[in-house]
């Protein structure tokens, strides 16, 4: 819960009748306390769970736990065969991590310009039930019977009556750390995740939102209801596909040599697809955390989360050499003059034009350098400091990039 200082509270809470406890427990526990304050200890707990969760079952053919693009991709496909497909998502809507992403390699095209028709194509599908802010709590069976079920948490926003028109979001007075965005930026406690999102409904969340009820009143369609309830949704279905996705490594206890979540010029490369974005916090244009000035020297470190057995991943993630260079390759197309440098292990180009796109990088002025970078500094001016050894000379080698 985030501070409820005096200085906030006054301001947006004028004639809101609030009790004393309102901001610690969920709004409809609140508004429903006063019809069964005179009830039993036991009855009230039961009451107040019968409140919160609505109980439904729903059938279906397969389940598919994951609206990435795999999971979108997989629904449409069993979908346009005739089967029901019910789509889940833990997120408040579909599209995963590849939406995040500016473009994918070895075309470049657009990230968002591929997953939006699919998006918009999955919601509408006669064959799909699609439940977004919705997480598995069970599953039992067997091949050919499962019973799942799911709790579907609420966004007291009303999707039937919710326009997307985005009135509710000045009024807010709470900043919160945007996810969405990997922390480079912040949204408001009401909100959409980004403007293509579908469903395109806004969520409240309930964990920074301080109930000042700003939001409900601005709202003209009256989509914003605390009454509105979480689901416990019973599904049964033949099959199931689990397409979660990965979880994004952040080197924060692991791999401290390198300075992220120390130095602010020190970024994950998803953070960078978001400064890379149009629709991401800088609006496509890299821009240092520390200051917000362009950088003239970019610095990719490889393998941080992999091909390591003291981290307990020995193995090639694959993916790195190649998301790296496309995101130096578009970095150095944007600005010719910007310093781009890759520090790698082993150059896995593994698919299908991937040698070619690497060595067109190349060709462009992106800098490879076979290395083991041991530690990571910061300079007095924010830049960084990186310290390395060339295992091609093996000689031990200092750089220092803006970012």
């Amino acid at each position: 819960m985030p501070d409820q200082s005096d200085e906030i509270i006054p301001q947006y809470y004028e004639e809101v009748p609030l009790e004393d406890d309102y901001l610690m427990q969920a709004p409809e526990i609140t508004m429903l306390e006063d019809a069964v304050r005179e009830m039993d200890s036991d009855a009230k707990v039961v009451s107040e769970m019968a409140f919160r969760k609505q109980d439904r079952k729903l059938d279906g053919d397969v389940l598919i736990v994951g609206a990435g693009i795999t999971g979108m991709q997989a629904a449409l496909d069993i979908a346009d065969k005739g089967y029901r497909v019910i789509l889940i998502d833990k997120s408040a809507t579909i599209g995963g991590n590849m939406v995040k992403l500016d473009k994918t390699f070895p075309t470049n095209d657009c990230s968002i310009c591929t997953s939006a028709p699919k998006m918009v194509e999955v919601s509408r599908h006669p064959n799909i039930k699609l439940l977004t802010y919705s997480e598995i709590s069970s599953l039992d069976g067997e091949a050919g019977k499962f019973t799942a079920h799911i709790y579907r948490k609420s966004k007291y926003v009303d999707p039937e009556k919710c326009t997307g028109c985005d009135d509710c979001v000045p009024v807010c007075p709470v900043d919160v750390i945007n996810e969405f965005d990997e922390k480079l930026a912040k949204r408001k406690a009401i909100y959409i995740e980004f403007p293509q999102a579908v469903p395109i409904v806004y969520t409240v969340d309930f964990d920074a939102c301080v109930g000042c009820g700003s939001c409900e009143r601005v709202c003209e369609p009256g989509a914003i209801s605390f009454l509105e309830k979480s689901e416990d949704i019973e599904v049964k279905v033949g099959s199931v596909i689990v397409a979660t996705g990965f979880e994004l490594f952040e080197p924060l206890e692991m791999r401290r040599e390198y300075g992220y979540g120390k130095y602010p010029n020190v970024i994950t490369a998803m953070q960078l697809e978001r400064l890379l974005s149009s629709f991401g916090p800088t609006e496509g244009v890299i821009k240092r955390p520390s200051d917000g000035e362009v950088p003239k020297s970019i610095a990719w470190i490889q393998c941080v989360g992999s091909r390591s057995k003291q981290l307990g991943f020995p193995y090639c993630s694959r993916v790195c050499c190649m998301y790296a260079t496309k995101e130096a390759a578009i970095a150095k197309e944007a600005d010719p003059d910007t310093d781009i440098t890759i520090f790698y292990m082993d150059l896995r180009a593994y698919g299908k034009d991937f040698q070619q796109y690497y060595d067109k990088a190349k060709e462009i002025g992106v800098n490879y350098i076979r290395s083991r970078p041991s530690s990571v500094y910061q300079n007095p001016d924010k830049s960084i400091a990186i310290r390395y050894m060339d295992t091609h000379t093996r000689e031990v080698k200092d750089t220092n990039v803006d970012l």
